[in-house]
């Protein structure tokens, strides 16, 4: 079995789910634009710097869902895909999945962003295995927390171990497809690391050990698909 990572935000997204999921429930007036902007900022500026706090984090981004019905979570995300995702989906992301596919490779997402917020962007994506950080659901909402290892830095590698650990055959060559420097333990674990329109601390590494660097935003479909020779 060959099976294909793809990193969500800023990979196959040319921008950040999180983010704009921020921006939706400031404009569906579910929080207040001021200070949901200062927190978002700190947060962010932990996240360039690799050291994130998961779990504050997803309680922050999953506050907004605090005692709403699930009809009303359910349309709202739709609202969000349509209008604020679907939009920033990069120009090849869909040709890279669908290239990998044909060549009988499994893809996968692995993501830090919550499966509330991710799920359906896989399912857009076409993408019908998703590891993501899974938020905790009881008596019918959200908690804020997360159950297991959110999917994040280390975590990743965990997460991956963990769902191949429950598949019928071994994964003999598998690839991973990241911009985020964050991503660096899992990239460092897959036969191929790929680099895609990548952050600074991203690219100087990928120059470095001679890691592919790629972009799905250009006006081309990337010569290098990240496939064996």
């Amino acid at each position: 079995m060959q099976t294909v990572f793809f990193d969500l935000d800023n990979t196959l997204l040319a921008g950040d789910s999180d983010v704009a999921w921020g921006q939706f429930v400031v404009d569906e007036g579910w929080v207040n634009a001021e200070a949901h902007a200062c927190d978002s900022a700190a947060f962010h500026a932990q996240y360039e710097a690799g050291e994130l706090d998961i779990r504050a984090f997803q309680r922050f981004t999953l506050s907004p869902l605090f005692g709403r019905t699930w009809a009303t979570l359910e349309a709202a995300r739709e609202r969000f895909v349509a209008h604020y995702i679907q939009p920033i989906v990069a120009p090849h992301a869909r040709e890279l999945i669908d290239r990998h596919v044909a060549a009988g490779h499994t893809p996968v997402i692995i993501t830090a962003t919550n499966r509330f917020v991710s799920g359906p962007i896989a399912s857009l994506l076409g993408v019908d295995t998703l590891i993501a950080t899974d938020p905790e659901f009881i008596d019918g909402g959200y908690t804020g927390e997360i159950v297991g290892t959110p999917a994040y830095r280390e975590g990743k590698i965990f997460r991956v171990r963990q769902w191949q650990s429950k598949l019928a055959e071994a994964v003999d060559r598998s690839w991973f497809y990241s911009d985020s420097h964050n991503d660096l333990p899992l990239l460092r674990n897959v036969d191929v690391p790929i680099a895609v329109d990548a952050d600074p601390t991203l690219a100087a590494e990928a120059e470095r050990a001679g890691w592919p660097h790629i972009s799905l935003r250009g006006d081309h479909f990337p010569d290098y698909m990240g496939r064996p020779s």
